[in-house]
């Protein structure tokens, strides 16, 4: 019973504590203390409810089991963070996010693109990643090759269509503005167009941080060498070692909120006349 008071003084005390937060001015510190103190809360909730009704390890192993197996397989969880995430998921965002950007100034460049190439674009985005996977690591090998092109196809259309909504968010007047100092196409793209889409485009940006993770990984249990989070989930699953399983999902989730926050953060920068960014 004593773990199951620890759990609920735990979330009384992260209660507390946020309701304090809440009424103080908003500022940087306090703005990181509120997630930072519900997330300690949810773990010392976790780790007193597993131990006070004594929950089986292989079902649900205690954050400090967790911990421990990040600590003694520091090794392994970085050879597979390096496989999957800076090798396939990272590779495969950069030519998706490219190669989408390069097209949507095609796209709104030479309007008849836009009834040809974006309901194929759709028709391709519908396909389920469950069945692509399998035929695009048949085409690449068991390598990150594979996993790439599998995070092409997921992170692709959604930054195509946030990058041609955002070339044409600039309003007309605007547009008749430019004209009127003789301005081409390509000094309106690069003046008034392209920075008018940036909100859009660091949307597509931030949407395909999620995905090229999520693909990924996906990828790797249809083939995969004998490292890569995605294997090492598949095989742990198996062999009942749920600790590692936990282990890996944390390093994935920790890995996609740093590539999520990257990508806002610069968003800010770019951005920061955007009244969204204002305070």
């Amino acid at each position: 019973m004593g773990w199951i008071f620890f759990a609920a003084a735990a979330w009384a005390l992260g209660w507390l504590l946020n309701v304090w937060l809440a009424r103080q001015p908003v500022t940087w510190w306090s703005s990181l203390a509120a997630p930072v103190i519900f997330g300690v809360t949810l773990l010392a909730v976790w780790e007193g409810m597993v131990r006070g009704f004594e929950i089986n390890q292989v079902l649900l192993p205690a954050p400090t089991a967790i911990a421990a197996r990040i600590g003694t397989s520091a090794d392994l969880l970085w050879a597979d963070f390096a496989q999957t995430v800076l090798k396939g998921a990272l590779s495969g965002y950069v030519i998706g996010c490219g190669a989408a950007f390069v097209i949507a100034v095609a796209v709104d460049r030479f309007p008849f693109l836009q009834r040809g190439l974006l309901p194929v674009g759709n028709f391709v985005a519908a396909l389920p990643v469950i069945g692509m996977a399998p035929i695009l690591v048949m085409w690449f090998g068991f390598d990150w090759q594979s996993k790439a092109a599998v995070v092409v196809v997921m992170v692709f259309f959604p930054m195509l269509v946030n990058t041609v909504q955002g070339l044409q968010a600039a309003d007309a007047m605007q547009k008749d503005l430019m004209r009127t100092y003789a301005a081409g196409y390509w000094r309106t793209l690069l003046k008034l167009r392209l920075p008018s889409a940036m909100p859009f485009i660091f949307n597509g940006l931030k949407i395909g941080t999620t995905l090229a993770l999520i693909g990924a990984i996906v990828a790797e249990f249809f083939g995969s060498p004998i490292v890569g989070m995605g294997f090492r989930i598949s095989t742990s699953v198996g062999q009942l070692t749920l600790d590692l399983v936990w282990a890996e999902i944390f390093v994935a989730a920790l890995a996609g909120s740093a590539f999520y926050g990257l990508m806002a953060l610069a968003e800010q920068r770019v951005t920061f006349w955007h009244p969204s960014q204002r305070n």
